[in-house]
């Protein structure tokens, strides 16, 4: 996991003090998120990876057929309970899916914990995990696993739009805002758990269901993490300015951890 970095006066728009880090209220405490030293070596270095493996996965002969071969031994293999756990898996997390789990946590967060900050930094953290799988697949345009060759094909799609996963994208997006939301609490270490869990399972039921190769799956984890680690460098650096700039949020709560009750912190 990222380390975290200290938090901001956002008053002066510098680390408050140097002899350590500072605690943010509970209302605030995303307004500063962990994050990597030389985040845009990282973002980079990510991206070049996903690139790679979409292009070596279209461009090299064979490579697909290969990897088909795994979506086929599933189809053969298929079993009640599994299928009903990978056709939930496959409705819960599609893009209308997606965005009622980020439009409900992040209501929740603005609504009842009256936290703007923290719904905002949730949000877009998810959205960003998710839409980077997006933003790939009209660079790599790799075609799906052809239903037709599989034995019993659950979910039939096709198309230029394989590579890679977004379901497994937003799966990887909300485990880093949910770990994001939990870390430093007593939920942090579950969050960590189901962080890992979840997303290793979507990955799974996409191939169990037969619209994605393996390789797709694993690009979704280094795009989404490479985008979460981006809109984490763009939101610590640019929220404390912006936020308060917005006038319908103060309704909701505090936008600057200074303008917290000290009860809250």
């Amino acid at each position: 996991m990222p380390h975290p970095v200290p938090a901001h006066d956002y008053r002066h728009g510098h680390p408050a003090g140097s002899s350590g880090r500072t605690s943010l209220p509970q209302q605030t405490r995303l307004a500063m998120l962990p994050q990597l030293r030389l985040w845009g070596v990282w973002v980079a270095l990510l991206s070049a990876a996903v690139l790679t493996l979409g292009f070596v996965a279209t461009d090299m002969r064979g490579f697909s057929t290969n990897e088909f071969t795994v979506d086929q031994e599933l189809s053969r293999n298929h079993d009640g309970f599994l299928t009903a756990v990978a056709m939930t898996l496959n409705y819960l997390f599609s893009p209308a899916g997606g965005i009622a789990i980020i439009a409900l946590c992040a209501l929740f967060l603005l609504v009842v914990r009256k936290s703007p900050v923290n719904a905002i930094a949730f949000g877009g953290t998810a959205a960003a995990g998710y839409l980077s799988s997006q933003f790939f697949k009209v660079i790599v345009e790799r075609q799906r696993p052809n239903p037709a060759l599989l034995f019993d094909p659950l979910a039939p799609e096709t198309g230029s739009n394989s590579f890679p996963s977004g379901h497994v994208a937003l799966a990887v997006g909300l485990a880093w805002a949910f770990w994001f939301l939990a870390r430093n609490t007593r939920w942090s270490r579950l969050s960590v758990i189901l962080g890992i869990l979840v997303p290793v399972v979507v990955a799974l039921s996409r191939l169990y269901v037969g619209v994605h190769y393996p390789s797709d799956v694993i690009g979704s984890f280094l795009a989404s993490t490479a985008a979460v680690i981006l809109f984490v460098g763009v939101w610590n650096r640019f929220q404390g300015s912006i936020l308060p700039r917005m006038p319908l949020l103060d309704r909701f709560g505090p936008v600057r951890p200074e303008a917290v009750p000290a009860a809250h912190s």
